[in-house]
C-alpha cells in the first residue's frame, strides 16, 4: 500500500504512519514473535511496555531511510524491530532511575511489576536485540548499533550526573540530548543505506539527518513538559522539574531572566518536586523560553532537513522531509 503524502505544518503522523503500514504491520509482527520467552515474567513485561503505544518513530525511521534507498524487506524490518528494542530497553532503564510512575499515559512498568522486573526485562531486550542483529550477518550494522548502545549508556550517566545541576550549560545539556536520544535516531538513519549498500555519503547525510531529528524531537519533548496536554502526551507536567533536570527551557530562563527569576528556576533545580512549578512556569513564560526552545528545535529540524539533499527524490525522501517537520509540529 502507497500513500502520497504532501508537506504541511499540520501533518500527523497518522499520514506517515499510513504510508509505512504495510512495513511496520510486518515490523509488528517481527516484535511480537521476538518477544516470546519461555520466563512468564518476561513475557507480561515485554508486551505490556511494546504494547503500551509510543510513536514508533524509530523503526519508521529505519524503513524510510531503508526506502530512500531503494530497499525493502525482511532484513529492513527485523531492524526496525531492533531499534525498538533498544529504545524500549532504555525506556524501562530510564523510568526505574527515574522513578517515574506514569508513560503514555498509563502506569510505567516499574509501577506495575517493580523495579528488579524492569530492569532485568530491559536487560533482556537489549540481549535479544544483540540477538538479532547477529543474525543479519553485516559487521557494519553490528558496528553501527553496539556504538549506539553504548552512547547511550554513556548519555544516561551523563543526565544522572546533571540533575540538580541548575549550572549546566546549553552546550553541555545539548551534548546530553545528542549522546541519550539523539544517537539512536542517527542509528536509526544509518542502518537502511548500510543495508543497501549506497555508499558512506549517502549513510553519512542519513546519519546527520536522524542526529538532528532525534535533538529536535527532544528538545520539544522539554517544550512540552511546561505546556502539553497530559491527555495527549501522557504524562504529567512538570515531570523533569519534579526530578530536578535542568532542560533548555529552564537553561535560558535562568540565562535571560531576571535575578529573582533565575533564582526561582534555580531553587527548583537544585531542590528538585514540583513545589515551585507555578513560579517556574512564570519565569519561563516571562522570559520566552518555550519559543527558544522551539527555535532551537526547528533550527535542528532544518539541518535534518538539508542532510536529505544527499538522497535522490523519491516518496520515502519526502516523508523523511515531513516526519522532520512533524517532529517540531507535534503536540505530544
Amino acid at each position: 500500500m502507497v500513500v502520497f503524502l504532501t508537506r504541511a505544518s499540520s501533518l500527523s503522523l497518522d499520514d506517515l504512519r499510513r504510508f509505512v503500514a504495510d512495513d511496520m504491520q510486518a515490523v509488528d509482527a517481527v516484535i511480537r514473535r521476538r518477544l516470546h520467552s519461555e520466563v512468564v515474567l518476561v513475557r507480561q513485561v515485554s508486551e505490556y511496555i511494546i504494547g503500551s503505544g509510543g510513536k514508533r518513530l524509530r523503526p519508521v525511521l529505519v524503513i524510510l531511510g531503508a526506502g530512500a534507498c531503494g530497499l525493502r524487506g525482511a532484513h529492513v524490518h527485523e531492524l526496525a524491530a531492533v531499534v525498538e528494542f533498544i529504545h524500549t530497553a532504555t525506556l524501562l532503564h530510564d523510568d526505574v532511575v527515574d522513578g517515574s510512575e506514569m508513560r503514555r499515559g498509563r502506569a510505567t512498568a516499574n509501577a506495575s511489576f517493580g523495579n528488579p522486573a524492569s530492569v532485568l526485562v530491559g536487560d533482556f531486550l537489549y540481549s535479544r536485540a544483540f540477538q538479532m542483529m547477529v543474525e543479519v550477518r553485516n559487521m557494519r550494522v553490528m558496528e553501527v548499533l553496539s556504538e549506539a548502545t553504548n552512547v547511550i549508556a554513556e548519555g544516561e550517566v551523563l543526565q544522572l550526573m546533571n540533575v540538580h545541576d541548575a549550572d549546566i550549560t546549553e552546550e553541555a545539556y545539548l551534548h546530553v540530548i545528542r549522546y541519550k536520544t539523539a544517537k539512536l535516531f542517527e542509528a536509526a538513519g544509518r542502518l537502511g543505506p548500510v543495508l543497501a549498500g549506497v555508499g558512506a555519503e549517502i549513510e553519512n547525510a542519513m546519519a546527520s539527518y536522524g542526529m538532528h531529528l532525534g535533538t529536535a524531537f527532544q528538545l520539544i519533548d522539554d517544550v512540552l513538559d511546561y505546556s502539553g496536554d497530559r491527555a495527549a502526551t501522557g504524562k504529567n507536567l512538570g515531570d523533569d522539574l519534579a526530578e530536578g533536570k535542568p532542560t533548555l527551557p529552564l537553561i535560558h530562563a535562568m540565562r535571560a531572566g531576571t535575578p529573582d527569576q533565575a533564582a526561582v528556576v534555580r531553587h527548583a533545580i537544585e531542590q528538585g518536586g514540583i513545589a515551585d512549578f507555578d513560579p517556574v512556569v512564570r519565569a519561563v513564560e516571562a522570559t520566552h523560553a518555550l519559543d527558544y526552545a522551539r527555535s532551537v528545535a526547528e533550527r535542528e529540524a532544518q539541518l535534518a532537513r538539508a542532510a536529505l539533499n544527499a538522497l535522490p527524490h523519491s516518496q520515502y525522501r519526502e516523508s523523511l522531509l515531513d516526519l522532520a517537520a512533524f517532529s517540531v509540529s507535534r503536540d505530544f
